[in-house]
């Protein structure tokens, strides 16, 4: 049977408790999984949300507290009917009830853990909907009741729900108020407290100082899947902790906070190597952990290779690659998913490279696993299904972010050598990120990068360009020029072997050269002036400037002269 809110109002304005008990199970039960609310009755419902906090302030059985929580958390879906839940006393008793209120109000002894669960729920619905309640929740410090019980993580008496609810209220205020995500980092030291949080959710015990493993389990080769609690709290924490470590990467770290960052670090290199209950859940919990694993101060990753080398693991150097293997794995996997490629992709793409950056040989086990030594040269760089040919049709990518993430990929696994770089990725499509470096005309950019030989496969010794025959552009001191070379080399332009092409210029006169080049630059002008295209020109400095009408003047002055070369050419 419907009930009717008039009904229900007149029941608890009588102040029985339990008449208010019986019509609010009953309304509770009929609207548990109602999402929408007439807008008719939009009065009445913050009438009745008026009544139940009311009812909250007196002392009442827990059946009736509860009963009150679960219509206060119904109500609170409906954005329009916010305002009883949004003052300052309303969340206040809420936040008593939750056991998470600073002060001196009164809190049971042995509370109640599903008045608890049920408050914070409360909680969680008003604070994601209401800027206002959000904002009275930070003038609380509500965040700080919060860090207290975080602090009692391995204290058994506390349920999954409890603490599960707890960590989506800390994510909710992290997430909106850059305030609280400040007052947790710095005044409640957020990092080192959310990370002995997750250690205890993961149930790790330390091998050395930072190396971890599964308590319940000695082999790790054996390692059982997360449970699915522990997995949804240890989430819940990832999410939390890039909240409040967003801009980590971007300042310097003392010594204390690098310690800090490198216990966390192992213990997500143990997330990173572990599984979840089902692919789905394994693969959104790696993908928090690569996330957080974005913010950490880049010295900090060495945690990454400080495991020793076991049976089964990955060896490279000497050094142990399982976790840069499972990194450059998940990355595939996004990649060839080929959906939301900014949001998925990108932050396992920068991680790799930053990491290949910093570490010599994690750099050297990348370029193993996606440059190896170049012996197809008959197909262009970016057609084929291994890792450098995907990467390489990234760089062309609509996305600007996408392509300039995997060109700088790319660009560190060659050192940032232009030569390298154009070589496994053709200069056509290296031709975006060597415009944006300044580096059209070739060389490398500085970088701390050890020396190492790149040996030429014998199919690329032998297409490789020589002297001998006009066939594709190459860098010379002062711009791009042609350059000779033998026929069915490999066009640095597209990356692969070509046939040899007919010169068209060929039985041509002087004269008629020079025509065809003047009719070419008039062409040019023409549609630089209708604003069709815009011509560029590489400068000095080796990065493209726009070319000016004026310049297409000068170029007619030199060609009328023959004067054969320019400082500048157009692109």
């Amino acid at each position: 049977m419907k009930m009717d809110l008039n009904a229900i109002i007149e029941k608890m304005e009588t102040g029985d408790q339990d008449a208010a008990l019986m019509a609010l199970q009953a309304y509770n039960k009929e609207k548990s999984q109602c999402f929408t609310f007439n807008l008719q009755e939009h009065e009445e419902r913050e009438r009745l949300g008026e009544l139940v906090l009311g009812f909250l302030e007196r002392d009442l059985q827990p059946s009736c507290q509860l009963a009150c929580l679960e219509t206060i958390r119904i109500l609170s879906r409906d954005k329009m009917s916010l305002a009883p839940f949004t003052t300052r006393p309303a969340v206040q008793t809420l936040s008593r009830h939750a056991g998470i209120a600073p002060g001196d109000g009164p809190t049971p002894e042995i509370p109640d853990l599903d008045v608890t669960v049920e408050a914070l729920k409360c909680l969680c619905n008003i604070v994601f909907n209401s800027p206002a309640a959000q904002e009275v929740g930070a003038e609380l410090r509500l965040i700080g009741g919060l860090a207290e019980r975080l602090k009692q993580c391995q204290e058994r008496h506390w349920s999954h729900e409890v603490r599960f609810f707890d960590l989506r209220l800390t994510f909710l205020f992290t997430a909106l108020r850059v305030d609280v995500r400040t007052q947790l980092a710095q005044e409640l030291h957020g990092v080192g407290l959310l990370a002995n949080v997750l250690d205890a959710t993961l149930g790790l015990r330390w091998l050395n100082t930072f190396e971890v493993a599964r308590a319940d389990c000695e082999n790790p080769a054996l390692l059982p899947p997360l449970g699915r609690q522990e997995t949804e709290r240890a989430m819940e924490i990832l999410k939390i902790l890039f909240n409040v470590t967003f801009d980590t990467n971007r300042r310097k770290v003392d010594e204390e906070e690098a310690a800090t960052y490198r216990h966390l670090g192992a213990v997500l290199r143990h997330c990173l190597m572990s599984t979840a209950e089902g692919e789905d859940r394994t693969e959104e919990f790696h993908s928090h952990t690569v996330n957080l694993m974005g913010n950490l101060p880049l010295p900090c990753l060495d945690v990454l290779l400080i495991p020793k080398v076991q049976q089964g693991s990955i060896e490279y150097m000497g050094v142990n690659m399982d976790a840069v293997s499972m990194l450059l794995l998940f990355m595939e996997k996004r990649l060839d998913r080929g959906n939301k490629l900014k949001e998925t992709l990108l932050p396992s793409l920068n991680l790799l490279t930053e990491s290949a950056r910093i570490h010599r040989e994690t750099r050297k086990f990348l370029r193993t696993k996606v440059l190896p030594p170049l012996r197809d040269v008959k197909n262009r760089p970016e057609v084929g299904h291994a890792l450098r040919n995907k990467l390489v049709r990234l760089m062309t990518h609509i996305d600007t972010d996408v392509k300039h993430c995997a060109a700088e990929f790319l660009f560190v696994l060659c050192k940032e050598s232009v030569a390298r770089f154009i070589k496994y990725t053709g200069y056509g499509n290296a031709a975006g990120l060597l415009a944006a470096r300044g580096l059209m005309r070739g060389g490398r950019d500085p970088g701390l990068y050890s020396e190492d030989d790149d040996s030429d496969t014998e199919e690329y010794r032998e297409a490789k360009p020589h002297r001998g025959y006009p066939v594709a552009i190459k860098h010379r001191g002062d711009g791009l020029t042609v350059c000779p070379c033998v026929p069915l080399s490999i066009n640095p332009v597209t990356g692969r072997v070509e046939d040899e092409q007919a010169n068209p210029m060929e039985g041509m006169t002087e004269e008629q050269k020079e025509y065809e080049a003047m009719k070419l630059v008039n062409m040019f002008d023409k549609l630089s002036r209708d604003h069709v295209i815009q011509p560029m020109k590489l400068g000095a400095d080796g990065k493209m400037t726009s070319l000016e009408p004026g310049d297409f003047e000068r170029l007619t002055q030199q060609g009328r002269h023959s004067e054969p070369d320019s400082e500048e050419e157009i692109e």
